[in-house]
């Protein structure tokens, strides 16, 4: 059977099994985990270099019914282990139960971003996130602070993770071919468990920032204050340039502020 790609689910299907080979190499089992969720599989361009892979405990989930047909038909070693579903939307834990897994894919443009926050909520049970995104968001994900492309994004996945930029890839090897090249970059859970903070004011914070990039910090943080003075040496620069250490600094001393000025 074929499966056609579907625009409505942003499906460019990987036709070049060299670059399918190398992507399925990124992946290192981080924190050894080696219980794998592959997302899109769509006709299995990846999978089958996943499944060479023998230490890999995979399972696949998609959304698309003619995908999870062609799995079932051409992967019999993946039986009881192809999830149709919403990665998005699906309670975890009634799939993979509570044990760590990673996430590898060839990402739907459309959903990419949605997906890396949902593996953000899900992060002290995803120690590595491995796969293709369009080559602009694999960069704003993976840049350093400083630079213009340095963003919401960057700071949130940052805080949790470390970012490996591993290559590009033509949009010439996929059928239908995307209009923008792709990157994969490789993320990796970091030692911070918690932040000494309130995360969801850490969250608030950084998106208040950035949604007024071009204004100083001490633009953004008015809307925090009360009558009395705050003073902070972060007050003068511009969000791009801060790290995500920065940031939680610029948070805790926010909070301090208020607590201490209720």
């Amino acid at each position: 059977m074929t499966v056609r790609a579907k625009k409505h689910l942003g499906q460019h299907f990987l036709i070049d099994q060299q670059i399918s080979q190398k992507i399925a190499d990124q992946f290192g089992a981080h924190q050894a985990c080696y219980k794998v969720l592959e997302i899109g599989p769509g006709t299995g361009a990846l999978t089958k270099f996943l499944l060479d892979r023998e230490e890999i405990d995979l399972h696949v989930i998609d959304v698309d019914r003619e995908s999870i047909a062609y799995l079932k038909e051409n992967f019999p070693d993946l039986k009881g282990k192809i999830i149709e579903g919403d990665f998005l939307r699906m309670d975890v834990s009634k799939v993979l139960g509570n044990d760590p897994f990673a996430v590898v894919g060839n990402f739907p443009y459309n959903i990419s971003s949605q997906i890396l926050f949902r593996c953000l909520e899900l992060r002290n049970q995803v120690p590595e996130i491995m796969g293709m995104f369009q080559k602009e968001l694999a960069e704003r994900i993976a840049v350093r602070p400083g630079t213009k492309t340095y963003g919401v994004i960057s700071v949130l996945l940052q805080t949790f993770y470390d970012i490996e930029y591993c290559f590009t890839v033509s949009e010439h090897v996929f059928h239908p071919p995307p209009k923008v090249k792709s990157g994969v970059i490789r993320l990796t859970r970091n030692k911070r468990q918690t932040l000494p903070c309130d995360e969801k004011f850490y969250v608030q914070l950084v998106k208040a920032c950035f949604n007024q990039r071009r204004k100083m910090i001490k633009n953004t943080v008015k809307a925090y204050l009360k009558e009395a003075p705050f003073e902070h040496r972060f007050l003068e620069l511009r969000p791009e340039k801060l790290s995500v250490e920065d940031f939680i600094e610029l948070t805790c001393a926010l909070e301090e502020y208020r607590s201490q000025n209720a």
